[in-house]
Order: structure tokens, then sequence, then C-alpha cells
């Protein structure tokens, strides 16, 4: 893991490293070495759990074409079933509607500074973490915070929406 000066990233990530300074978080965007693209991923080069990483699904609602972020532990498969009885009927969201509503490429989905206003549900799973990894705008690109202050950025409630398995 490399820290990096806001000036070294992505625009993308100075984007969110912007962001977050905004809302008054003092933790940097770190840029990983490998991809964070996924939690297995990110966790490696950050050296905690998969649990710990909050990765960030988009769905699309029927309904209204609106984006449905849910953002869960990395190591929780999000059960659809679970999601669309809180928020109604869900379509899969392919890349194209991620970039158009959320703003950022799938792989660096961060859970605040959407392009359109969407509709979140946060893992309840994550609380459990003292500090959890979310994605910074980029692949590469992660911040930490802690599950409160997720719930507090996004304003979003906190859910069961894992897969009983």
């Amino acid at each position: 893991m490399t820290m990096s000066t806001e000036n070294a990233l992505p625009d993308t990530a100075q984007r969110v490293a912007s962001l977050l300074r905004e809302l008054g978080h003092d933790q940097p965007v770190v840029m990983l070495p490998e991809s964070g693209r996924t939690s297995a991923e990110a966790a490696a080069g950050l050296g905690c759990s998969v649990a710990e990483i909050a990765k960030s699904i988009v769905f699309r609602r029927v309904a209204d074409d609106a984006a449905v972020m849910v953002v869960a532990s990395g190591s929780n498969r999000v059960d659809e079933k679970k999601v669309a009885a809180s928020v109604g009927p869900l379509a899969k969201a392919d890349a194209r509607f991620v970039r158009e509503k959320i703003g950022y490429a799938i792989g660096g989905v961060c859970p605040v500074g959407h392009l359109q206003k969407s509709v979140m549900l946060i893992d309840q799973d994550l609380l459990q973490y003292p500090k959890v990894w979310a994605a910074a705008g980029h692949p590469h690109a992660v911040f930490s915070l802690t599950p409160q202050q997720l719930v507090a950025m996004t304003a979003a409630p906190v859910a069961d929406i894992a897969l009983q398995t």
C-alpha cells in the first residue's frame, strides 16, 4: 500500500479525496499497488480481512430506473430478494448504467459522490468492525472509515442484506 499525494491520484480518486475533505473526513485516499477491483484483492493489499472491505454493489430499480447501491461486507453475498423487499423490484445494472448514474467505473465505485441521487442500503454486518475500507473512485484507490462514518456520510439505512447460505 502506498500513500499518495493527492496530485498523484487519478482524476476520479482526486475527486473523492476532495469530497472527503469537504465532509471533514481525515483519512487519506491510498493507492494499492495491485488492483482492489475485488474484495479479496483489496483485502490482500491492505492486510485486512475480506469482511472489512465495504464493497459497493449497484442494481437498477425497475420502477423508476434509479440506481440502488448496497454497501456490503466483502465477505457477504447480497441477497437481492432482501434488497428488493426494501426498495422494490431490481434488475442488473451494467457498466454503462453504473457510470452514468453513479459516476464511477465498476471496480472503483465509491459510496459517496454520486452523479445522481441513488437509493442506498448499508450491510449491518459492517457495523461490527472498528474500521472498514471503501473504494475511492478508482480500482486501485481506497480509503478507511468507521462504519458509523459510512452511515453518516451516506445517510443510508442499515439493513440485513446478506444472503444466508
